[in-house]
């Protein structure tokens, strides 16, 4: 492959012109043309396949307006009566008002609260969700001013209304690129040179959104998407230019003429980004794996935006350094610059440094090293042992938001339990079956109170029973009350009539969601392993080495989502994220999470990698090739993931606790795979191996690695030729 990236990066470096004006060109129309089919995101959470989808379809067959998209409008009166006339009026009016509004379907009467200082509405819509937008809410809000003039507390929950305050990131890109920049400014001492993987990733992002954009017109793309997939792309974006710019600076110390050193750059750091980035995007497809469409659709807006990245590490990148040349180290900063050029490039025939130092020390405790960096990592791993999955619902949201004020005050003049209603979709059943079944359920501890069963209309026999539960929807109380109904309530009840209860509505449905995440997550992480050895096996043809990179990249997920389960799910640190109560890992995390930590971990893996390999195929031996390996690659990898973790930890201040936990997971994978994974476990574990790292199937027996008199200090290697060095190879 080298050759053809080589040719690839030539060609664009000496077309520079003609390949900014196709990027830009289609930047400008794959936007234009995604903003004018106006395809919107939609968080669509069915799960196929569970009861809790069975209900809701059979429902919806024999219910017209069950399921439809709706908002909850909740009045309160502190310290005052809402059943005061000059209140009561204010609440007609509001009602009036959004009963004429565009799109509104039905709205119900008040329903009071047994204080009577409460009382919550349903607006219902007659369109769905993808063809509403803020706007309704807004609506909504203007509606509300006779309401709030008259002194009363008005807020909102409901899909309508998450339309209207869905989660924006530009704070977060900001703080993001400005931490990034920081840290290139450091490692190149160039503002040039700091600018160029900014303004790659920069055009990226612009061109992977138009896509997504794009891809909503046939596929329900979840609101949180974008985001994840901005996420991914400034990251990766940034970390891969990085790595072809660094090769491309070293190339040009080395006098090569500025086309032919962006074309051996893209040859030799593009060969490694192409790979790492194959394996993002394959990981991240294999979120279809789950079955469940919105966690399929991020993975699909996620691995567009890591491809556009990869092509444009090897197309765009190419053509502005073909354009600078050495003008890329111009307005430098003299003392930083100065640093940056002490430091490097870095030559895998001086050994000098203090990476190359800290490699042999590695090697000399090989034994030592290579327990207590895995024993580190195992003890982090350990919350996953105590793992809950859920999804944390609006009462976790900040206190500000009005969709967690509704719910607040839903809990607190209604009870718990009204934000997490079971609604049973009931077949086949007489009026005695649905008489025994709705005792039953109110004689349940659990259950606060059951709702007399809705016959349909069209006399297909079908009814709903509603059961509000004394819990919190994120309570295990109710996860257990569900499959209590589902186990032996709904069956004993009905066994005289023959009917069935199907247990519905959107506290099952996340329930479902996490029981379906539970079965399907290991065939998840069979394929995704699977699909990351194989491309490891391609590009190195070896199979321990692609053996022992799934494993170390398996632990750097551990401690991930260890890290992620302590801060939410037991509360350490929780405070610092304006989250004032524990939740459990949504279901959709752990399988977001490994499938992208797996993609990314192998970026690293992959660049350290092939300096291994080149110094390996170079002299023969296993020892000096990691030293020289991580000797060569530390200090990219480590400006690479200093980025990439600025970047993953500025989404944090984004108020939705979905991103939250992917970005600490993210952060927190990245910075330990590149420290204690690559500094520390990877020459450990390589020098135990020696040759056998690299044994390939039918090549005879691999050749023993130098031993050493004391079991320590691998013997030195004869010095390398410096004839037989590849420059368009160094780091």
């Amino acid at each position: 492959m080298e050759r053809p990236l080589d040719r690839l990066g030539r060609l664009c470096a000496l077309h520079p012109w003609r390949t900014l004006v196709l990027w830009l060109f289609a930047a400008g129309v794959l936007l234009g043309v995604g903003q004018t089919a106006g395809s919107t995101f939609v968080n669509d959470f069915r799960v196929p396949g569970t009861e809790s989808q069975q209900a809701t379809d059979v429902a919806r067959e024999h219910f017209p307006t069950y399921g439809v998209v709706s908002a909850t409008i909740v009045w309160s009166a502190e310290g005052g009566n809402l059943q005061d006339p000059a209140r009561q009026a204010a609440i007609g009016q509001m009602i009036t008002a959004i009963r004429g509004q565009q799109d509104v379907a039905a709205v119900d009467d008040p329903f009071p609260s047994p204080d009577g200082r409460a009382a919550l509405v349903n607006v219902d819509y007659g369109k769905e969700l993808g063809e509403l937008d803020g706007t309704h809410y807004d609506r909504l809000r203007e509606a509300a001013k006779p309401a709030e003039a008259a002194g009363l507390q008005v807020e909102y929950r409901g899909a309508v209304v998450d339309l209207g305050t869905e989660p924006t990131t530009s704070a977060a890109e900001l703080v993001g690129v400005g931490a990034a920049l920081l840290v290139l400014i450091i490692a190149f001492g160039s503002l040039v040179a700091a600018g160029l993987p900014l303004l790659v990733a920069g055009v990226g992002i612009v061109v992977g959104a138009a896509i997504v954009l794009l891809i909503g017109l046939f596929v329900d793309i979840p609101s949180s998407a974008p985001i994840i997939a901005v996420m991914l792309g400034l990251g990766a974006g940034i970390d891969y230019a990085l790595f072809v710019l660094s090769r491309f600076r070293a190339n040009l110390a080395h006098h090569e003429e500025p086309v032919h050193a962006a074309g051996h750059a893209t040859a030799a750091a593009g060969h490694a980004v192409v790979f790492a980035g194959g394996t993002v995007v394959v990981a991240i497809l294999g979120l279809s794996f789950a079955g469940i469409p919105f966690i399929g659709a991020m993975g699909v807006a996620g691995a567009v935006t890591v491809a556009v990245m990869v092509v444009a590490a090897i197309t765009l990148l190419p053509a502005l350094l073909g354009l600078l040349g050495h003008r890329v180290n111009s307005l430098a900063i003299p003392k930083l610059s100065r640093r940056a050029r002490a430091a490097g490039p870095a030559d895998p025939d001086d050994e000098s440094g203090p990476t190359y130092r800290w490699g042999r020390h590695v090697q000399r405790f090989r034994v030592l090293y290579a327990v207590l960096a895995t024993a580190f990592l195992l003890v982090l791993s350990s919350p996953v042992l105590s793992l809950r999955l859920g999804t944390p619902d609006d009462g976790i949201q900040p206190t500000k938001n009005t969709q967690r004020q509704a719910y607040d005050l839903i809990a607190e003049h209604y009870g718990p339990g009204w934000n997490a209603p079971l609604v049973l979709t009931v077949t086949g059943a007489d009026e005695t079956g649905l008489a025994t079944l709705a005792r039953t359920l109110a004689a349940d501890p659990d259950v606060e109170l059951v709702t007399p069963p809705a016959l349909s209309q069209d006399g297909g026999g079908v009814a709903l029973v509603t059961a509000i539960p004394r819990y919190a929807p994120q309570d295990q109380e109710v996860s257990d009350l569900v499959h209590r109904i589902r186990d032996t309530i709904g069956p004993e009840a009905l066994a005289a009539s023959g009917g069935t209860a199907l247990v519905g509505g959107a506290t099952a449905v996340v329930i479902d969601m996490a029981d379906v995440v539970g079965e399907r997550l290991p065939w998840v992480i069979l394929a995704v392993v699977g699909a990351g050895m194989l491309l490891l096996l391609l590009m190195f043809r070896a199979p321990v080495v692609a053996l022992k990179a799934a494993v170390m990249t398996l632990l750097s997920i551990g401690v991930s989502f260890g890290v992620i389960i302590a801060m939410f799910q037991w509360g350490w640190g929780l405070d610092l994220l304006g989250i004032d109560k524990t939740v459990p890992i949504m279901s959709a995390v752990p399988m977001i999470l490994f499938a992208v930590l797996f993609g990314l971990s192998m970026d690293y893996e992959v660049f350290l990698l092939s300096a291994v390999r080149e110094s390996y195929d170079r002299d023969g031996d296993p020892h000096r090739a990691v030293v020289v390996g991580i000797g060569t690659t530390a200090r990219v990898i480590s400006a690479a993931a200093i980025i990439m973790a600025c970047v993953f930890l500025s989404f944090v201040s984004v108020p939705e606790t979905l991103i939250q936990m992917i970005g600490i997971g993210l952060a927190t994978a990245v910075i330990m795979d590149a420290t204690v994974i690559r500094m520390v476990l990877v020459p450990a574990v390589m020098s135990l191996l020696g040759h056998a790292a690299w044994w390939r199937p039918g090549r005879g027996r691999p050749r023993p690695a130098p031993v050493d008199g004391a079991g320590g200090e691998p013997e030195p290697a004869p010095e390398s030729s410096p004839g037989t060095t590849d420059e368009s190879q160094r780091v």
